[in-house]
């Protein structure tokens, strides 16, 4: 966890007080905490010069669900879609010196989630075989389409060669260990840029599927060591922690689940904003506000002890994040100093010097208090052929966030205005007791409890239905892949949480 500084929080301070509008629009950093090789922009500079990634994102979101825009008219503390208790687990604290008191000033997740490849389009999907020295892995959809047609997974499974068999990709290995010898789900994978190649002669390499993997990371657990399964015919083939992830996180995407969000909109490429100090003025591009956004993060990390998924800025490079940590300290907005006391930094909104924001508080409150928050996040990484995961594999970034809280008499947070228009404006979470689970599980009835034999044929039918259908590995794979990884942990699920199997005898009844 990155420690915040006082000298680098008092010169954005007073950058701000001296050009307000050239720190509003400031990019906040964004620091390498561990793996300097994380996935980067998919964008090129005339796409991001263009903001062309707004369009894009909202593509993303669409994939999630359908978000209602806010109430337009004045601004509230909060709108509608804009109330912490709505998305976090145990939403316990909305008071600062309670969360101070409750040693909540910083909190860390006790598991990370696991980085993986937003898997592109233009790659295949699951359908790109990374870990094949040949293959061509080039920008252009087609030049990769190519190579597969060329080497098809058919002749490779049979050439006996172990080193080919196991460069497969993730779905032609799938593929293989259900029995499927169509390759419905690669087919799938392969017809999704085939879509767009089609009907616009290329496939942008942005599109792929974070908006799967950001969920998948901690919902499901790590996949630690690699195994060795075998198809219908005895073949051996490893199945390697990133394609266990792969499948986890294919399901994830493919596989509609209930979640819980706060935030809307901001498609503006140009944003309207208020020419005194920069804020923007439009509802949509301003949530999600600093206050719901500080609750949220307190009481699902803190007190909840699980992550969600943050659109940490509605910028070029990411738009979804599971959440690993964070840690705050107050700000005197008078003095600019910090402080880890809410005492020195609490100021009575009369005495508040200089407010660049009166026009906007609530007239509710009492009190402003500075925020300087310390944020770390999960970031992408490329898919490789190590027989082994662990968490120091992963990509962490961290990035700062300055903002202040309104206060009212009580001492309850109500509002708030950021320090900076590139803020954090979607969040979201299933619930934890979540599962993404296909249609046809209750069709596999059998057990499947020894990696080295060949999945029941029961679950080789549920599988490729699940495949040719949904696009989508069969839940129960996913699960006891995992199990086989972990030596026998697979969700990591608490005792009263709803089992795989519980929700499919649900469905059943």
């Amino acid at each position: 966890m990155s420690t915040l500084d006082p000298k680098e929080i008092q010169a954005r301070l007073q950058a701000f007080k001296e050009n307000p509008i050239e720190e509003m629009n400031r990019q906040p950093e964004k620091v390498v905490i561990q793996n300097e090789n994380a996935f980067g922009t998919a964008f090129s500079i005339d796409d991001i010069d263009a903001k062309r990634y707004l369009d894009a994102r909202e593509k993303v979101r669409g994939a999630l669900l359908e978000v209602v825009d806010p109430d337009t008219g004045d601004k509230a503390p909060f709108q509608s879609n804009d109330n912490a208790a709505d998305l976090v687990d145990d939403f316990q604290f909305n008071n600062l010196q309670a969360m101070a008191d409750a040693n909540l000033t910083s909190a860390k997740i006790d598991e990370n989630p696991w980085s993986d490849d937003y898997w592109a389009l233009y790659q295949g999907i699951l359908g790109n075989r990374y870990s094949d020295p040949n293959n061509p892995s080039s920008r252009n959809w087609r030049e990769n389409k190519d190579y597969i047609d060329s080497n098809p997974a058919s002749v490779i499974l049979q050439s006996g060669s172990t080193a080919r068999i196991n460069a497969l990709s993730p779905s032609e290995k799938y593929d293989a260990i259900i029995g499927d010898s169509s390759g419905a789900l690669t087919q799938a994978m392969w017809a999704e840029g085939q879509y767009y190649y089609d009907n616009f002669d290329e496939v942008e390499i942005w599109m792929g599927i974070c908006h799967g993997w950001a969920p998948a990371a901690y919902m499901l657990a790590r996949p630690t060591s690699s195994v060795t399964l075998a198809t219908p015919d005895n073949v051996p083939i490893t199945f390697y922690p990133s394609d266990i992830k792969s499948l986890a996180t294919l399901l994830w995407a493919n596989i509609n689940t209930s979640s819980r969000f706060i935030g809307g909109r901001c498609n503006d490429k140009k944003p309207a904003t208020d020419p005194a100090n920069g804020r923007n003025v439009s509802d949509d591009c301003f949530d999600t506000n600093p206050g719901t956004w500080h609750m949220t993060i307190v009481n699902q990390i803190g007190v909840s002890k699980r992550s969600l998924v943050v659109d940490v800025t509605y910028d070029y490079e990411v738009w979804n994040q599971p959440a690993l940590s964070y840690q705050y300290a107050y700000v005197n907005l008078n003095t600019d100093q910090t402080s880890k006391n809410l005492a020195d930094a609490m100021l009575e909104i009369g005495d508040y010097h200089n407010d660049p924001f009166s026009r906007y508080r609530s007239n509710r409150t009492t009190h402003i208090v500075g925020v300087a928050m310390s944020f770390d996040y999960m970031v992408e990484t490329s898919p490789t052929s190590e027989e082994t995961d662990t968490p120091d594999k992963d990509a962490i970034f961290n990035v700062e966030y300055l903002y202040d809280l309104e206060l009212d008499s009580s001492g309850e947070i109500i509002g708030g205005e950021w320090r900076t228009n590139l803020h954090p404006d979607f969040i979201w979470t299933p619930s934890a007791t979540e599962k993404a689970v296909t249609s046809f599980e209750n069709q596999a009835t059998s057990t499947w409890s020894q990696a080295d034999r060949p999945l029941p044929n029961d679950w080789q039918s549920a599988a490729q239905q699940a495949a040719a259908q949904q696009r989508a590995p069969l839940a129960k794979i996913v699960d006891q892949l995992l199990v086989f990884s972990n030596g026998g942990s697979d969700r990591g699920d608490s005792d009263d949480s709803t089992t795989l199997d519980d929700l499919i005898e649900k469905i059943e009844s």
